[in-house]
């Protein structure tokens, strides 16, 4: 079967183009230094984010866990949002990586109250306190917004103000720049470091990029590979996201749209409530309604070809990339309504 799948971007597959690139790419020993075409992806990463340097890892946490071990040291607390995908979703690696204790501040879909991380940086010369060693903020969040520029800086300023590195979970980092219509560069700045995806809506069949200060890769590197992450001849990994960020990072406004186009197709059906204010990037979240039958709703969208993730508590959440065009948003819809009938 030719399947939709809409379960997250993580599942898209790699261009026809990329598949070339890899098959063809120049290679070496990364471990030594000797891929030039993973030096080419960390060069061209740092560029477009506006830093010294650049890192390639292999997915995602492992960026975000670099960062915090990174910066860190052993008993720090890390102040981040309530709703962060380093607090949900990363196996509680912090504590076991870094060594470093979860601080969450209170998350207003996302947006962190300045005020808020202010009260929470750790008073000098207490020996009962640990020391707040890193703030970390997310954009695009993974609730489907792309959070506004003037709150990040905001943010950025009162981490500043205290002497503390701040840290960018950017995994979607270029949705939120599309969205926002900024570059990506601007949202950059807002952190000393940040982590962005490569696998997403990139569509590289893996790895992420570490980027930031020169010094700061340097120990990064080394840790890296304390982690398990020196690569060998990566450089066939490296082609793709190459072209994940030049044709792929200039077309994700389509991924946008077609979300958009699904969220108005689904808006009025019975049980189904979009989320509108949700509704930057390439996400529909939509709430379903208590008499909606959850295990016919799964089985209707399988039997036709779609995979979905379930509601949960209540919430979908339906993601499109480049695999998901006009008329696949039209069919879901069209699978969806005809369920809930």
């Amino acid at each position: 079967m030719d399947w939709i799948d809409i379960r997250s971007d993580t599942v898209t597959q790699p261009t026809p183009a990329m598949r070339a690139a890899m098959a063809s790419a120049e290679v070496g020993d990364d471990v030594y230094g000797d891929d030039p075409t993973v030096h080419a992806l960390e060069a061209r990463a740092a560029e477009l984010v506006g830093k010294q340097a650049a890192l390639f890892v292999p997915t995602g946490t492992f960026g975000n866990q670099l960062a915090l071990f990174t910066h860190c040291r052993h008993g720090d607390e890390v102040i981040v949002g309530e709703d962060s995908h380093i607090v949900w979703h990363e196996v509680g690696a912090a504590a076991v990586i870094a060594g470093v204790n979860l601080r969450p501040v209170v998350s207003w879909l996302g947006e962190l109250d300045p005020d808020d991380i202010r009260s929470r940086i750790r008073p000098d010369g207490d020996i009962h306190l640990p020391r707040t060693g890193l703030v970390c903020l997310e954009n695009a969040h993974g609730n489907g917004r792309a959070l506004p520029l003037a709150g990040m800086q905001a943010c950025h300023a009162v981490a500043k103000a205290a002497g503390l590195p701040v840290h960018l979970d950017g995994a979607r980092l270029f949705n939120a720049a599309a969205a926002l219509d900024v570059d990506a560069r601007d949202i950059a700045a807002c952190a000393d470091s940040l982590m962005f995806c490569l696998s997403k809506g990139l569509a590289a069949p893996i790895g992420s990029i570490l980027a930031g200060p020169a010094d700061f890769i340097e120990v990064a590197r080394k840790k890296r590979k304390l982690m398990g992450g020196g690569w060998r001849q990566a450089g066939m990994l490296a082609a793709a996201g190459l072209l994940a960020l030049g044709e792929m990072r200039q077309r994700l406004g389509e991924d946008h749209a077609n979300a958009k186009k699904l969220a108005g197709l689904l808006e009025g059906q019975p049980g189904i409530t979009v989320r509108r204010d949700q509704l930057d990037i390439n996400m529909v979240w939509f709430d379903v309604a208590p008499g909606v039958n959850v295990a016919k709703l799964m089985a209707d969208l399988t039997a036709a070809g779609i995979k979905a993730n379930p509601p949960e508590d209540g919430v979908m959440r339906l993601v499109t990339h480049w695999q998901i065009d006009t008329a696949a948003a039209e069919r879901i819809a069209a699978t969806i309504a005809l369920s809930l009938r």
